[in-house]
């Protein structure tokens, strides 16, 4: 057991999730539980908590992406990806496989939550509770976006875990997680918080929470509880060389969670607010230029056309301190808030320009593909590639440094786009040696080449560039 931290959060409110009825409850107070020498008293916590966890085992009818290929990280590069893994499905090389995962209620009525990569591509779900019971679920509703998945079983009076505010986690604190590393269910690891607002290679909705608990294969979907007792957060990947843990996880903050679950439930999918900038973190030098007291706020470098910061009147070079109430520190902060914004809703934003604060009102927008410059036919047929691209503005054709291209703006994790390790934000300049300018022509191009045919594509990430190969599908579906 770490035992360098002594000091313990103070009890604090908590929220009790109650989906049947699309609402939270009042906060309640929590109590934090501790021994006589400060210390948690962990035995207490799993003895309250175990109930409301269970395992999850999966039927998939062909095989899916493995869960150390999940969606976010088949995008990324094989250097990268070895290092990010998620739970294995433990599948075998062809046919039907059998997949494990966590979960945990929600709801008394049978609400379950895990994340998407556990479940998705599903033929059969079967939920294990605490006395073992075994319950078929049906699928409510997935987002890859935020890897959060909703599940439901048929039953009544169940035991189901508090949900916390992820926003008061600080470094520092003890956390636990229960889960079922390996196929062993109601596993308890413990540790502490090791930062908060994590961005990671393989990118995500929200910044992770980052812990030292140790999670293994089958702790994805599981809950990570605080010394009161409710959960924080839903674990999601660890930092791994060898798919084994090796001191370094993450977990999707229930703040984000919550959301997408209550969207889930109410229609099926999640949707979520578009600002329409490009930003970044705010560095030392950054902050010298800007004539900041120290690095803070997300910097924009380049706005949409059409986009809604662009009608409110932002600019690049502005650094949003302040998003609908809530303190922007970096700029891994601001899509988190963005998303939760329902379109429509007008929300006020405080940013720095010229070193002078400055408080403008813009109204959200819809975040989907055709908010991005381009037409339906390009969306329709980008998808033969497995990606959808737009227009690259003249302020991102400034910042990038380049005369022409097309923006990836989504890539599908199972088609030939992301096998060739592209990326959402790549910049695609040539198909077989010949610029592309527009959505139009890379359709045009992506048509007249021939189905199994393997196209040289040269893409700029960051202020790199390099090509890669992607084979024609044999079939636009």
């Amino acid at each position: 057991m770490v035992n360098t931290v002594r000091m313990f959060r103070q009890p604090r409110h908590v929220f009790r999730q109650a989906l049947a009825t699309v609402a939270l409850a009042g906060a309640v107070a929590g109590t934090s539980v501790a021994n006589a020498d400060g210390l948690p008293d962990f035995e207490t916590l799993v003895e309250e908590q175990a109930d409301t966890v269970v395992s999850i085992a999966v039927m998939r009818e062909s095989l899916q992406p493995t869960a150390a290929e999940s969606p976010s990280l088949q995008q990324m590069p094989e250097e990268l990806r070895r290092f990010f893994q998620q739970d294995p499905r433990q599948q075998p090389p062809g046919g039907s496989g059998r997949g494990i995962g966590s979960g945990f209620i929600i709801s008394e009525d049978g609400y379950v939550m895990t994340n998407a990569h556990v479940v998705n591509g599903a033929s059969e779900v079967m939920v294990t509770l605490d006395d073992r019971r075994q319950l078929p679920a049906t699928v409510v509703g997935i987002d890859e976006s935020t890897d959060i998945a909703l599940l439901k079983v048929d039953a009544s009076d169940l035991p189901s875990a508090e949900l916390g505010d992820s926003d008061e986690v600080v470094v520092g604190e003890w956390v636990l997680a229960i889960g079922s590393p390996f196929g062993l269910d109601h596993t308890a690891t413990q540790g502490i918080v090791s930062a908060v607002s994590r961005n990671l290679p393989s990118g995500g909705y929200a910044p992770f929470i980052q812990t030292d608990v140790a999670v293994n294969p089958g702790n994805s979907g599981g809950p990570l509880f605080n010394t009161d007792g409710v959960v924080i957060g839903v674990n999601s990947q660890i930092y791994s060389s060898s798919g084994g843990y090796q001191g370094l996880s993450f977990a999707i903050p229930i703040n984000v969670a919550r959301h997408v679950a209550e969207q889930l439930k109410a229609t099926g999918h999640a949707s979520r607010g578009w600002l329409g900038v490009a930003i970044q973190d705010v560095d030392q030098g950054l902050a010298d230029a800007f004539g900041l007291d120290a690095p803070t706020g997300a910097l924009v470098s380049s706005l949409s056309e059409d986009s809604p910061a662009a009608a409110a009147g932002l600019q690049p070079g502005d650094i949003i301190t302040e998003f609908n109430g809530s303190t922007v520190h970096q700029s891994g902060e601001l899509p988190g808030l963005v998303g939760v914004v329902p379109a429509g809703e007008v929300v006020a934003v405080t940013l720095l320009r010229d070193g002078k604060e400055r408080n403008l009102n813009v109204t959200i927008g819809k975040f989907e593909t055709q908010t991005v410059a381009m037409n339906s036919a390009a969306d329709t047929n980008a998808s033969r590639l497995g990606l959808v691209v737009g227009k690259l503005d003249s302020a991102m054709r400034e910042e990038r440094g380049i005369a022409h291209g097309v923006r990836v703006i989504e890539v599908d994790p199972t088609g030939p786009a992301a096998k060739a390790a592209i990326l959402a934000d790549d910049v695609i300049l040539t198909l077989n040696g010949k610029s592309i300018d527009s959505p139009e022509q890379f359709i045009e191009q992506i048509d007249q080449f021939e189905a199994g045919k393997r196209v040289a594509v040269l893409i700029q990430r960051g202020e790199h560039s390099r090509y890669v190969a992607i084979e024609i599908p044999k079939s636009h579906e």
